[in-house]
């Protein structure tokens, strides 16, 4: 696989910084590497410094260089599966608890998310 190509069977990753100049990346992960920074169920949203807490800083530096060497192109992505936050420590009580997307506060999303979020949690539950 050529950098940039998607692959198929692999979780893609974007990855959000606090930096000025930050590139919203995605890059593509193998199940294993996505279950060790999103491990809850339903998660699929992380600040890096609770991963680097929970998985230890060999574990997280070892999935993340490989994360790494898998950038994809936006164009070329097929979703988005988690996102990982860098720089985010002081803004975390933005995140819900459970660290999944469709938990946030309703106050932070828009008529149609709420909508489709609900939507989700009934179909879920069937």
């Amino acid at each position: 696989m050529s950098p940039s190509t998607a692959s198929p069977g692999l979780k893609n990753i974007q990855v959000v910084d606090g930096a000025e100049n930050a590139t919203y990346s995605i890059f593509q992960a193998t199940e294993e590497e996505f279950t060790l920074i999103f491990p809850g169920a339903g998660q699929d949203l992380e600040v890096i410094e609770d991963l680097f807490r929970r998985a230890g800083v060999e574990a997280a530096t070892a999935a993340l260089a490989s994360i790494w060497a898998r950038p994809v192109r936006k164009r070329d992505a097929q979703g988005i599966h988690g996102t990982l936050f860098y720089g985010y420590e002081a803004d975390r009580m933005h995140l819900p608890s459970s660290k999944s997307e469709i938990d946030r506060d309703p106050r932070q999303l828009d008529r149609a998310q709420r909508e489709l979020y609900a939507r989700w949690r009934t179909s879920r539950r069937r």
